[in-house]
């Protein structure tokens, strides 16, 4: 039997991408909140939107 190569498969597959443009402030906040929590861009962005999605109006 051959082992399988390359990375498992996901349950939940990241394979929309975007693209934002941010000000000079906004992505040192960014960058100073990844750092602190020692989470990627990509999955503080995705914390901030399920956020957004959960507060009620």
């Amino acid at each position: 039997m051959r082992s399988r190569v390359g990375r498992p498969k996901v349950e939940n597959p990241k394979s929309n991408r975007f693209s934002i443009r941010l000000d000079k402030e906004t992505e040192e906040k960014l960058m100073v909140y990844c750092i602190k929590h020692n989470i990627s861009k990509g999955e503080a962005i995705r914390r901030g939107i399920h956020l957004l999605l959960s507060q009620k109006k």
